[in-house]
C-alpha cells in the first residue's frame, strides 16, 4: 500500500471526467488499498480517484471513527433521490474549508464492490452526502461549485495563500 498525493483545488485536473472501470483486477484492488490508506492518512472520511489523479470511477469511505467499515464504490450510479438536507462539507481537495451544501437526504446508489460484483445500497444521512459528495469528484465537481461565485473566488484566494505560507 502507498499514500498517494492528493490534489488541491483549484488544480485543473480535478475537472477531469472519470473513466469507468472495465474490469475490477489486481491492479484496481491494489489502488482501491492505496485510496484507503491516503484517505485514513489525511485524516478523511472519503475519497474519489479523481482526487489523486487517477480517472477511474472509484470511491473509497469510511465514516466510522474506528476506521473499519470501508465502503468501496466502482463505476457507482445515484438511481434514485429522495427529501433535500443540508450538511456542512468539507474535502481533502480543499482543506480547511467548511461550508454549508443542500444535497438529496436519502439515495439508492448501484455500483460494484471491490471484487467486481454488483449491489444497490440505500443509504441517508452522512453517508448518503459523503457518495453524493465523492461522485461529484467522479463528475468533474467540486462541493465549492454549489457555493455562489464570490464564496469560490474567496475560498481560492485563502487556499492560494495558504500553499504560498507553506512553501
Amino acid at each position: 500500500m502507498a499514500i498517494r498525493n492528493i490534489l488541491h483545488y483549484p488544480d485543473s485536473r480535478l475537472r477531469t471526467q472519470a473513466k469507468p472501470v472495465p474490469e475490477v483486477d489486481d491492479a484496481i484492488r491494489q489502488l482501491i488499498d492505496d485510496m484507503a490508506e491516503t484517505m485514513y492518512d489525511a485524516p478523511g472520511i472519503g475519497l474519489a480517484a479523481t482526487q489523486i489523479n487517477v480517472h477511474l470511477r472509484i470511491v473509497v469511505i469510511d465514516i466510522t471513527r474506528e476506521h473499519n467499515q470501508l465502503h468501496v464504490f466502482i463505476n457507482p450510479e445515484i438511481i434514485d433521490r429522495q427529501g433535500e438536507e443540508t450538511m456542512e462539507e468539507g474535502c481533502l481537495s480543499v482543506p480547511g474549508i467548511y461550508e454549508p451544501v443542500t444535497r438529496a437526504e436519502k439515495i439508492t446508489v448501484k455500483a460494484l464492490d471491490k471484487n467486481g460484483a454488483p449491489f444497490e445500497l440505500e443509504v441517508e444521512g452522512l453517508l448518503a452526502v459523503c457518495i453524493q459528495h465523492e461522485i461529484d469528484h467522479l463528475d468533474g465537481k467540486v462541493f465549492v461549485d454549489y457555493l455562489s461565485r464570490l464564496k469560490q473566488q474567496r475560498i481560492q484566494k485563502k487556499l492560494e495563500k495558504q500553499q504560498r505560507v507553506a512553501m
